[in-house]
């Protein structure tokens, strides 16, 4: 029988927790649980209020991988959701917005992503994010080098950014906006990563075309559009590790001469948690919110 846990007075069915999805690691579907339930305080911040697009793993990183939008079947009636609009139709989609939800979320076995805006004013951003992917041999010490500059070029449009592992092999920066359309962040995005690519040309591309990535960084500037999203802060990864997308700070940024350095898994959160508490929790406050020029 499914073990049934109750949550915050729900009733959640956490099963298969012996079952081993990080093979590298051993790491167990009841540790994936685990990591939740002890960075809910720091994690629900970042999904509340966002719909959530869910990347399943149930099987492990090894097994079927697969994107959901919509509701999934058989969510609980406790579950919040909401109507989102798309291009193709509206859609009903989770919102995760307590520690049950997010219970319940975890047991499906999901990376958890989510946009630039909150269900309330769909398609006005509240935050820019930059994806630095980087084209192998270039790796996430090359992406520091342009989330420095990219660092200082937000700065001087009075923005400030803040900084996170992809949780795979680059870096997210992200910082809070005053809202505006999601077409005018995308833009200005666009903006900064074409002068990105020419300041730092050896390092740079902004444009997706694969030929063009080996030993470069992609400024991904694109998931920033309205129907986009990004992997959620604190996020775990479907890697063969159990690879966070974690805050970090500038120094570590700065710092970072091996990949490894940056390489943070689900039990180096509870040590750095308790050093750092939420690194991006100025997202969280509009006082921390700029305009774009």
């Amino acid at each position: 029988m499914t073990p049934i846990t109750e949550v915050e007075g729900r009733r959640v069915a956490l099963s298969n927790l012996d079952k081993v999805l990080y093979p590298a690691t051993g790491f167990t579907k009841g540790e994936v649980l685990h990591y939740y339930a002890t960075t809910a305080e720091v994690l629900l911040p970042h999904l509340r209020d966002r719909p959530v697009s869910f990347l399943r793993y149930p099987d492990g990183p090894e097994g079927q991988v697969f994107f959901t939008k919509n509701v999934p079947p058989g969510t609980p009636d406790w579950v919040t959701t909401a109507e989102v609009p798309r291009s193709e139709g509206p859609a009903r989609m989770v919102l995760v917005q307590d520690l049950a939800s997010l219970m319940w979320a975890a047991n499906l076995v999901t990376e958890f992503h989510t946009p630039q805006w909150v269900i309330g004013a769909p398609g006005l951003a509240d935050r820019l994010v930059f994806d630095l992917d980087p084209g192998a041999p270039a790796t996430v010490v090359e992406c520091c080098e342009v989330a420095m500059w990219l660092r200082e070029r937000l700065a001087a449009d009075g923005i400030d950014a803040y900084v996170k592992t992809s949780g795979a092999k680059g870096l997210h920066l992200l910082a809070g906006v005053e809202p505006v359309s999601s077409e005018r962040a995308t833009e200005y995005a666009k903006e900064l990563a074409v002068e990105a690519e020419k300041a730092l040309p050896r390092l740079v591309v902004h444009r997706m075309t694969r030929s063009l990535r080996p030993g470069k960084v992609f400024v991904d500037w694109s998931q920033n559009a309205a129907r986009k999203t990004t992997a959620t802060p604190y996020t775990l990864r479907a890697r063969s590790e159990p690879g966070v997308s974690a805050p970090v700070t500038w120094e570590e940024v700065e710092a970072c001469r091996s990949p490894r350095q940056l390489a943070l898994l689900a039990p180096d959160m509870g040590p750095r948690l308790r050093d750092h508490g939420d690194l991006l929790a100025p997202l969280l406050g509009p006082e921390h919110s700029a305009p774009l020029p």
